[in-house]
């Protein structure tokens, strides 16, 4: 595979010059002092003094030993248990693997080899791009993956991406720019642009999140005077699992994207943590058992059958992917990775030099270690389990949440919210009356669009069948019924949290909750949902 990939990337183009789009900080950061001097570590016979480097032998650990799980623990057939219906949650999908399941590795102080992973390095103050093991992982990685369309891409790790947005955030933007994003997104990349006096452009979204006509619009139409700041030239996407709504982009849409960042001369981030829970369409009950297919798809055609990623069409080098390990492996190793234009990729070491310096070295040599054991085919067989999992766990819950109402799927033509998908609406299971003496009805109470990837249900609460509505209003009520989930024992996101039009709700929003079936057992999904209906049916009455 290898070899077949080096050949066709000699066809490919270099990247084009970026550079105007980097930040007045970025263009000032220079190579730290200290850390120029590690070019010169390693040389043979140079005696190193210049650093403040603690000798090894003063790490008080010797060797660190782990227990790791073996690279098919998990089925790969998502439709092992999730076609026995919504009420059968005493299936113990997650269970404590047996010790057949686990297969020890170590990592010694000392290397055997110096192409080994050790503490002596990883422990030390190290490269601000990560180990060499690492780096050389990712790039395979990244290159047999998400086949970047041009030749001299960037890889370099980064302490999760949370880290990795704040590094392209202060690399990219100067204070009084715009950033486009998505009208629902992640908060915490709205919250960090705000110290720098850089605020979100909300694009409006259909059934694949970002929609291209509504960012052809928004660009087309920039009035930098009426908005007091010059057209946006950098965009935060989340284009798999998007943060909230779930959704998944597929080529064509990306392609479309592309081509308009191209025209207008906008750099995409690409965000994308949950790359590898894709979960497909959710199937209704009723017809999931006729739709089975419990064959174990081949790496590439496990490959094939993923959203591709923006790199895929990025000729120029306009894309800055931020990888994350949180999803795939644990979020606490605070590790992922930069697929970027090199240029990008010097400015983010050089920021790392004097910031984060290098992610953890614990983290680092678990990480590589295990990935090295597993090898790329063991680490694509986890990540085929990891989506089948949670593809049985989006459809445990949302099965749960259908057993508890009446349910009609509208078809994609009536969803105005999110044009393009089948829409399920929600009520009581018995028509009920809301009102002293009037005819029973069955009231509209919550609607969803199933998510296709990621972690999260985003829920639309019709508040304007509510007998306070008129008093209230739609964000009033959400929080409301927010706080009244909160009090019988249900946390969830409220869905104001998520807006990017400066924490307001777009115009004529319904309310919203954002749900996650990521964590809990699936007896507490179930309860989860129990409690959301007997909540939901008493604010109404109240």
């Amino acid at each position: 595979m290898s070899s077949t990939l080096e050949k066709t990337s000699s066809f490919l183009p270099d990247a084009i010059d970026l550079s105007h789009h980097l930040s007045t900080l970025a263009k000032n950061r220079v190579q730290s002092p200290l850390k120029g001097l590690q070019k010169y570590y390693g040389k043979e016979g140079m005696l190193s003094l210049a650093g403040g480097l603690p000798h090894p032998s003063y790490f008080p650990f010797d060797e660190v030993k782990a227990n790791a799980l073996v690279a098919n623990t998990f089925s790969a057939d998502a439709s092992s248990s999730s076609s026995k219906g919504a009420l059968s949650w005493i299936w113990k999908l997650f269970s404590t693997p047996s010790k057949e399941n686990t297969m020890p590795i170590s990592i010694p102080k000392y290397p055997e080899t110096p192409e080994d992973v050790n503490l002596s390095v990883a422990l030390q103050y190290g490269l601000a791009n990560g180990l060499p093991q690492l780096q050389k992982i990712v790039n395979e990685f990244s290159k047999t993956v998400y086949k970047p369309a041009y030749a001299n891409f960037a890889t370099i790790i980064h302490a999760g991406n949370t880290d990795a947005w704040n590094k392209t955030l202060m690399s990219l933007c100067n204070p009084g720019e715009g950033i486009l994003t998505s009208e629902w997104t992640y908060p915490s990349a709205i919250a960090s642009m705000k110290p720098f006096g850089i605020n979100p452009v909300p694009i409006k979204m259909d059934c694949q999140g970002m929609s291209s006509t509504g960012l052809r619009e928004v660009l087309s139409s920039w009035d930098a005077e009426a908005r007091g700041m010059p057209r946006p030239h950098v965009m935060y996407i989340v284009p798999v699992g998007q943060n909230p709504t779930g959704a998944t982009m597929l080529a064509q849409r990306k392609k479309e994207i592309y081509n308009i960042c191209v025209e207008y001369d906008v750099i995409i981030v690409e965000d994308d943590p949950y790359y590898f829970l894709q979960e497909g369409p959710y199937v209704h009950p009723a017809q999931r058992a006729s739709s089975v297919d419990r064959t174990i798809p081949s790496d590439e055609k496990y490959l094939n059958s993923l959203a591709p990623s923006f790199l895929a069409f990025d000729y120029q080098g306009r894309v800055v992917r931020l990888d994350t390990f949180s999803k795939t492996i644990a979020p606490g190793s605070r590790l992922g990775w930069f697929t970027c234009h090199p240029t990008f990729a010097e400015k983010f070491e050089r920021q790392a030099e004097t910031s984060t310096q290098a992610p953890c070295g614990f983290g680092q040599s678990l990480i590589t270690e295990l990935l090295i054991n597993w090898q790329a085919k063991g680490y694509l067989r986890w990540l085929k389990g990891l989506g089948a999992q949670y593809t049985q766990r989006r459809d445990f819950f949302l099965d749960c949440i259908l057993d508890k109402f009446h349910v009609e799927i509208a078809p994609a033509t009536q969803n105005t919210r999110f044009p393009g998908s089948d829409i399920y609406v929600l009520s009581e299971k018995t028509a009920t009356s809301w009102y002293h003496n009037e005819k029973s009805v069955r009231q509209t109470l919550v609607s969803f669009v199933p998510p296709s990837s990621g972690m999260f249900v985003w829920l639309s609460l019709h508040f304007d069948s509510h007998p306070k509505f008129k008093e209230f209003g739609q964000e009033s009520l959400e929080m409301q019924f927010w706080t009244a989930l909160a009090d019988a024992g249900l946390l969830v996101g409220p869905g104001i949290m998520f807006s990017a039009s400066q924490l307001e709700a777009p115009d004529s929003a319904p309310g919203h909750l954002r749900i996650s079936f990521s964590n809990a057992e699936f007896e507490d999904l179930k309860k989860a949902i129990d409690i959301f209906a007997v909540v939901l049916k008493e604010f109404y009455r109240k």
